[in-house]
């Protein structure tokens, strides 16, 4: 053959890193012969889905032959009246980072950019690179700010110009776990020109219990250039359903649908996102078992001498002050999988899923015998 296979795909493919999800227990479990092995890798709720969303789809299982419904209406309607937006405004995903994606292939391409933070989640290049438009990445706070990591904000506005038409934002930010204040991520969406969209992901949100931290819905009268995208793969326990959505103008929602995939999202995860959001419980048990978890693995690592980044959501992501790589080699062996995160640029840090009380204690005691 004359030409690579490779060669052949479009110059923005071709330049591509893909995303390196979290290794599953299984892969790791073959490859070392070990059992029980522990992952805190993914941000995944260790308390499962909700027992209603299990619920509604055994009452499913028997109509898969069927499509699902391509228009959610039912999840629509639950969204609509429990976020207050209206059902115009609603774009469902096959998870968030799908909703991302339909983002970049609606407003992106060749001629224009797309703004976001250096350490920002992995897709927002992915998905700008994929679609031929170039990224623009806004230098992080230094690692001695009060916000280690975090964006900075002005930065992000200097990199806005003409040809800019998205600006991407995740609040709280992941791998760092770093946040916005209300204040500040409003001044700055008043700030960015109305013919660019600024995304605000926020996939952890409802893990936060931080004061003065925003509901960027609230803001969605006052500009009509926000989106706000949010998951059912976190607090909720859906990731294996891959089921998102985001929020924003009608005329913006109804650009994503024409690049949207028909029946993009599937019956089970339709009925299971919809019976989820009826679980306040649930949602309140996620949240306790985060806050107590967060508590103790922080102590835990205040105990081995190892600093971490500042977090709201279901992760911490420690400062290891050394190439993390040996370090993760190591918990491997162990039984436990956290996440390496220098594809980020951190190659010093690993990022740890908060857990059940003794799976927190688990990757504590295997950390204090990793670094020995």
């Amino acid at each position: 053959m004359s030409h690579s296979l490779l060669s052949l795909a479009v110059p923005g493919i071709r330049a591509l890193k893909p995303y390196q999800p979290g290794k599953p227990t299984e892969e790791l479990e073959r490859e070392l012969g070990i059992t029980g092995s522990l992952k805190l890798a993914s941000n995944e709720n260790p308390l499962g889905p909700s027992p209603k969303a299990l619920a509604a789809m055994q009452g499913c299982l028997g109509e898969l032959h069927l499509y699902p419904d391509g228009n959610g209406f039912r999840l629509k309607q639950a969204l609509s009246q429990k976020l207050d937006v209206p059902e115009s405004g609603l774009t469902l995903g096959n998870g968030s980072n799908d909703v991302l994606d339909l983002i970049a292939r609606a407003y992106l391409g060749p001629g224009r950019n797309a703004v976001f933070s250096q350490y920002a989640f992995a897709v927002y290049p992915i998905s700008t690179q994929a679609v031929g438009a170039e990224a623009r990445i806004a230098a992080a706070n230094p690692s001695d700010h009060a916000m280690p990591y975090g964006h900075d904000l002005q930065a992000m506005l200097e990199l806005i110009n003409d040809q800019t038409s998205v600006v991407f934002i995740a609040n709280p930010n992941n791998p760092t776990g770093t946040w916005l204040a209300a204040d500040e991520l409003e001044a700055f969406v008043a700030a960015v020109p109305e013919r660019v969209l600024v995304v605000i992901d926020e996939a952890y949100i409802e893990y936060v219990r931080e004061s003065g931290f925003p509901d960027a819905l609230r803001w969605r009268e006052r500009y009509a250039n926000l989106i706000v995208t949010r998951t059912f793969s976190k607090i909720y326990g859906l990731a294996g359903l891959r089921v998102g959505y985001a929020v924003s103008h009608p005329e913006v929602a109804d650009a994503l649908n024409r690049v949207r995939q028909p029946f993009n999202v599937n019956s089970l995860a339709l009925l299971a996102a919809e019976a989820s959001l009826d679980d306040a419980e649930h949602v309140a048990r996620s949240v306790q078992m985060n806050v107590e978890g967060l508590v103790q693995l922080k102590a835990g690592l205040h105990k081995l001498g190892l600093s971490y980044i500042p977090t709201v959501g279901n992760f911490i992501t420690v400062d290891l002050e050394r190439s993390a790589a040996p370090i993760y080699e190591a918990l491997l062996r162990e039984g436990v999988i956290v996440r390496p995160i220098a594809n980020y640029g951190l190659p010093e840090h690993l990022r740890i899923t908060v857990a059940r009380e003794q799976d927190n204690q688990r990757v504590l005691t295997a950390l204090e015998k990793v670094l020995g």
